[in-house]
């Protein structure tokens, strides 16, 4: 390449080139945040060089393959520094044109405030909650690594990738970060570079107010290497660091000393210049002062088009290569091949649940719902090859392990059981960047009251439509002794406010099947939520059938002329049904409903939810072991919601049931009360 030319005019003509190109970069995004007036211009100011040599000289993508397996990912973990990627993805041949940089941050374009996954083209993940991209690149990581590991074969290298990010200074002050950091050192995730954007400043001021750590002794301690500080605006600093870290066995970061506002001469090294447009005045300084000699807005000059749009001819040879070489791997190795497409598609296989049908059937001896959730992994474990995960450190109590199916780590990445340690933040975070990788089905374990340490992630993959699969055990006051610190009560509600992310709650093992039948064919993510404690298994010879769980609720127990319907979720649907018989014994007709997911239900038509939720019987109760919020929508004004507004204590199981009131003799009451009131 002309970078590595040795000729002095030739390095002051690329040099010339390109300075054109990063100030290219530059004043699109000035121009983008000066339109919209609103949005981020000083990393962009700054960064542009990091960011350009990374894209000009390292990075292997296919502007017009957005898709390609092979690709590099690229994050930008700064996500307020969103103008700059809309730039690179523009100038480089992605499909977004410029008019859709004129109309950032606007109503219905492709150029939000923060990067949103799905919406333009090379975006890789939604970012802007600090921290997050950060950990979605190491599990971009992981889930190269397991690719590779899994399906490369000799002289057939066809997972072989790197993953880059651009991280700030508040990316590294967030939580989430150190705990990516620290299990993707512990992982010597060798592919996984970082630039960090050293620039001291945030938006209270300079960092030292408040960040005046030794960042590279830090990720030292992870087990990084760590390169730099280096002048983070020079080109040939840059491109020496990023070829000595693609060397390396080790995760790097490249700590990258930069400017923010760089040019500008009354904001450039300023908190001012980070979250406000440079105003039109400071804008045209700006450009005067760093030799930009175009008036008009949103100027490309055509020498500097021309040299970003060679990007399309490499990526085009780049991905013709990789194809080349998939079909000698499919002549070589036609099952891994064939396995290593499925993957990659996330198609299941045609009889991926074969193991689950009857499973529980005629089984008399109770069982918790996360032992035989534990049991329905295995099944499809050994149908769905890329079916992996693990726990936050909880493995054993979550029953998530995957027998006979070996354990990541640096000396077998192709293992499934994955080990997250005691990190629910990231966990939840590595999750959503494996399945936007792609080639795995993820699932992640930990206990629902910890859902409280991963909720950002959970947010993001259900604004990204993630196919990530939550699983919470513990769901209850029914774990008993560990007591409230360990007893959710808010918590169901706090998943179901979330938009486009499904929560289960199965009553039994029968149910706990199909919630994983549900779970795994969606495109988006679901949350499990199982029991501690042993549940009877219902007899479905005399219930209805458990697949009515895919409509979110169904009439469990049916009456002929029911007076009143009870209504429970998990394992208070066994205390419906006694209550039920408990009215039977007073000539009142119960008809009792599972409602294991509100999600699927309200998505039902209007006609099948008038017939488990009959619209004339006003005498309705619910019971569940939760929060009562939102219960009044299936109860109605007239109903009686059983649940609890105070925290748990330690004690048995049953005990703390009884105490608290969730018990089938106040159902019952409850509902009888409702009947007399009703005939009078």
């Amino acid at each position: 390449m002309l970078y590595c030319d040795d000729s002095l005019q030739v390095r002051a003509m690329t040099t010339t080139l390109d300075q054109l190109c990063i100030n290219t970069i530059r004043f699109l995004a000035v121009d983008a945040v000066e339109k919209a007036r609103s949005g981020h211009p000083g990393t962009p100011l700054g960064a542009a060089t990091m960011a350009y040599v990374l894209w000009d000289r390292y990075l292997k993508h296919n502007p017009a393959g957005p898709a390609w397996p092979d690709r590099d990912r690229f994050i930008l973990s700064a996500g307020h520094a969103s103008a700059m990627l809309y730039a690179l993805l523009h100038l480089t041949g992605y499909d977004l044109p410029l008019e859709e940089l004129k109309r950032f941050r606007q109503w219905g374009s492709r150029t939000p405030g923060h990067p949103e996954y799905g919406l333009a083209p090379g975006v890789e993940t939604t970012t802007g909650p600090l921290g997050q991209g950060f950990a979605n690149g190491v599990g971009m990581a992981i889930a190269e690594s397991w690719l590779a590991d899994t399906y490369n074969r000799p002289g057939h290298e066809i997972i072989n990738h790197y993953t880059y990010a651009l991280v700030s200074d508040g990316d590294l002050q967030e939580g989430v970060s150190a705990e990516a950091a620290s299990l993707a050192g512990t992982l010597r995730l060798g592919k996984l570079i970082y630039l960090y954007d050293d620039n001291d400043i945030s938006i209270e001021g300079n960092t030292d107010i408040a960040f005046a750590e030794n960042v590279p002794q830090r990720f030292q301690a992870y087990g990084w290497h760590v390169i730099g500080p280096i002048n983070g605006m020079d080109i040939d600093d840059v491109d020496w660091a990023l070829r000595e870290a693609r060397s390396e066995p080790r995760p790097s970061l490249i700590i990258c000393r930069t400017t923010i506002g760089y040019g500008s001469p009354h904001k450039a090294g300023t908190a001012s210049a980070h979250g406000e447009p440079l105003g039109e005045e400071e804008a045209r300084l700006t450009k005067q002062a760093l030799g930009w000699p175009y008036q008009e807005p949103f100027t490309v000059p055509p020498e500097a088009l021309a040299h970003f749009r060679q990007s399309l001819e490499r990526g085009r040879r780049c991905q013709q290569d990789w194809e080349d070489r998939m079909r000698a791997y499919s002549k070589a190795f036609p099952e891994e091949s064939r396995k290593l497409k499925q993957a990659l598609s996330g198609e299941l296989p045609p009889d991926w649940d074969r193991e689950m049908a009857g499973m529980f059937a005629g089984q008399d001896k109770p069982i918790a719902t996360r032992e035989a959730s534990g049991k329905v992994m295995n099944a499809i474990a050994r149908s769905v090859h890329y079916f992996t995960g693990g726990s936050a450190d909880l493995a054993p109590s979550t029953k998530t392990t995957l027998k006979d199916h070996g354990h990541y780590g640096f000396e077998e990445y192709c293992g499934r059981n994955m080990h997250f340690g005691v990190r629910e933040h990231a966990m939840g975070a590595i999750a959503s960047g494996m399945s936007l990788h792609g080639g795995t089905i993820p699932y992640t374990a930990t206990f629902l009251i910890f859902y409280d340490y991963m909720r950002p992630p959970v947010r993001l993959a259900a604004l990204m439509k993630l196919r990530v699969i939550y699983i919470f055990t513990h769901d209850s006051i029914g774990l008993g002794e560990d007591g409230p610190t360990h007893q959710p009560i808010e918590h169901i509600a706090g998943l179901r406010a979330v938009p486009d992310l499904v929560t289960i709650r199965p009553a039994d093992a029968a149910e706990t099947v199909e919630a994983w039948r549900v779970a795994m064919q969606r495109r988006g993510p679901t949350a499990l939520l199982l029991s501690r404690q042993n549940l009877p298994v219902l007899d479905r010879a005399v219930l209805a059938p458990a697949d009515g769980l895919k409509r979110g609720g169904y009439v469990l127990r049916e009456t002929a002329t029911p007076q009143v319907i009870l209504i429970g979720t998990g394992s208070e649907v066994h205390i419906a049904l006694e209550a039920g018989r408990l009215l039977e014994q007073q000539g009142i007709a119960a008809q009792v409903v599972s409602l294991p997911s509100w999600e699927l239900f309200d998505a039902q038509p209007e006609q099948y939810r008038r017939e488990v939720l009959p619209a004339e019987i006003k005498a309705r109760v619910s019971i569940e072991a939760a929060s009562p919020l939102g219960w009044e929508r299936y109860v109605g004004q007239e109903g009686v919601i059983i649940g609890l507004s105070r925290f748990g204590a330690s004690s048995p199981g049953p005990v703390i049931y009884e105490k608290l009131g969730l018990t089938a003799a106040r159902m019952a009451e409850e509902a009888a009360r409702l009947v007399r009131r009703n005939d009078v």
